[in-house]
């Protein structure tokens, strides 16, 4: 009778505990994921060790294995801070601001980023923000026009940030996901917008 109970048991808890990592696996594979933010880039919008959620289903998450994505719900903005796996390096996920959409011609020049001609209408961290002219993509007086499937991404810290300026462009199909929520450390907790 004993032996019964304690085997019962055994298996309740074996089952609860199968059942929490799938729902886990589920929900940071296909809703939310916490990255760290591992160099100043993004500083002063994040500064190094900050730790973010990611939603992964807002822009239609991957499904693992496969490039297929779920629907999504809204299509990427101009100003989104964006989590994708970098073109350069694919084991490393970098995090950026969204500058400008496939078709958008993009130009630098004077330390303003020009879409189409025109200054950002975006958010006023990048209104505000010098951007050194560096790399093939980002050199002064050389406008590029981002193609079809793919985004032009800028890191805050315009003079210590290695983004579209140097590689190019961020393929759609490398998106992971829009940073949503600054977690930790506890003080500078935020819904990032």
């Amino acid at each position: 009778m004993i032996k019964e109970k304690v085997k019962t048991e055994i298996r309740e808890w074996t089952e609860s505990i199968i059942i929490a990592l799938i729902l886990a696996l589920l929900i940071r594979t296909f809703v939310i994921q916490a990255f760290k933010i591992p160099s100043g880039s993004m500083i002063p919008t994040f500064k190094i060790g900050d730790r973010i959620f990611v939603s992964k289903f807002i822009y239609g998450a991957r499904i693992p294995f496969t490039d297929i994505r779920l629907p999504a719900f809204k299509a990427p903005q101009r100003g989104d801070i964006i989590v994708f796996v970098s073109p350069e390096t694919p084991k490393k996920d970098f995090v950026k601001r969204l500058i400008a959409l496939e078709g958008e011609t993009v130009e630098i020049k004077s330390g303003n980023v020009l879409i189409n001609g025109k200054g950002i209408d975006g958010p006023d961290s990048v209104k505000s923000n010098y951007y050194y002219n560096r790399g093939d993509f980002g050199k002064e007086l050389a406008a590029v026009t981002v193609p079809t499937g793919f985004y032009f991404a800028l890191g805050d810290n315009s003079a210590n940030s290695r983004d579209s300026r140097y590689w190019g462009f961020v393929p759609k199909k490398n998106l992971i996901g829009k940073a949503v929520l600054l977690y930790w450390p506890i003080q500078r907790i935020r819904v990032i917008r």
